[in-house]
């Protein structure tokens, strides 16, 4: 019985959920650079090599976090705060993950795809975990590249490219995490307040958050648009993103009148969710099979 509990607590620190909402957002930008010819054996190893890095770096961010997951009421059930794993085994394990997830990545995808993967995970852990999350204000701003990059290095694995698609995905993904990580800190803000986490709704308050969030949705909004655009995805993907983006910037613009900023808050996480696993969904059955030109010299293919 001990045994499993221990397999449980390595499951556990490396935050499964994480890695499979991420696994959605790879799929899309794979499936959308695909265009309809799918190679498994490439779309395997881009899924596995990306959900080790990511469970990663999960781990290292528990690590990093304890002190302060001690303090909030969501995280003060965690494995490292709670003594089931020693810091010294978390690093070691989370360590073999990353070097797994980068030699997979390295021999079965491309440069390109592995060098943004190598970024992302640089950005998550060291800039953003281990400073600015807990100094800055902008720790949120710097953190969102590192949620780019799994569906980034998704579509770089079949391109090869670093293209005008993979410029609107990163803007599509770097600007959906702006309200998403917003609205966890306002329905959240004890938590954070408590852990002195200088996250926008507790440095300036919640009202000054609410208007960087109705700014962030529009521009994803538009960002999202813009695969249509760029003729990447047709226009069912349109019809998605035009609905569902107006309705997520109406939930953004009704928080100024909320009763109750918490209940609003969460709602809107739940739609942010709910939006972003859709349009990876439609972006990945409703490509486009001649795009238009590439958009960027290919020389920024590696």
């Amino acid at each position: 019985m001990t045994r499993v509990v221990d397999l449980r607590n390595y499951l556990r620190v490396a935050k499964p959920g994480i890695v499979l909402g991420n696994l959605v957002s790879v799929a899309g930008g794979f499936f959308l650079a695909s265009r309809g010819s799918i190679n498994l054996a490439l779309l395997l190893a881009t899924v596995l090599g990306i959900s080790l890095v990511v469970a990663s770096g999960c781990v290292f961010n528990n690590v990093i976090d304890r002190d302060i997951d001690g303090r909030m009421q969501r995280t003060r059930n965690r494995v490292l705060v709670q003594g089931l794993m020693s810091p010294q085994a978390a690093l070691a394990y989370g360590t073999l993950l990353g070097v797994a997830g980068f030699a997979l990545l390295y021999h079965a995808t491309n440069v390109l795809a592995t060098l943004i993967v190598l970024l992302g995970f640089i950005v998550y852990v060291g800039f953003y975990s281990l400073y600015l999350k807990r100094n800055s204000v902008y720790g949120t701003l710097v953190g969102s590249l590192s949620g780019a990059a799994p569906p980034l290095a998704g579509y770089c694995a079949v391109s090869n490219h670093f293209d005008l698609g993979a410029v609107i995905l990163l803007l599509i993904f770097s600007l959906w995490q702006m309200p998403h990580s917003y609205a966890i800190a306002i329905f959240r803000l004890q938590d954070y307040t408590a852990a002195a986490i200088p996250v926008l709704p507790v440095a300036r308050g919640v009202t000054a958050a609410k208007r960087q969030i109705v700014l962030y949705v529009a521009a994803f909004v538009v960002a999202a648009l813009m695969l249509t655009v760029g003729r990447y995805t047709g226009f069912n993907y349109l019809a998605v993103a035009a609905a569902m983006g107006g309705y997520w910037l109406h939930m953004a613009w009704s928080g100024h009148k909320a009763a109750d900023d918490r209940v609003w808050a969460r709602k809107l996480f739940v739609f942010s969710i709910l939006i972003i696993m859709a349009l990876s969904v439609m972006m990945s059955v409703d490509f486009n099979l001649h795009p238009a030109a590439r958009g960027l010299p290919h020389q920024f293919g590696i």
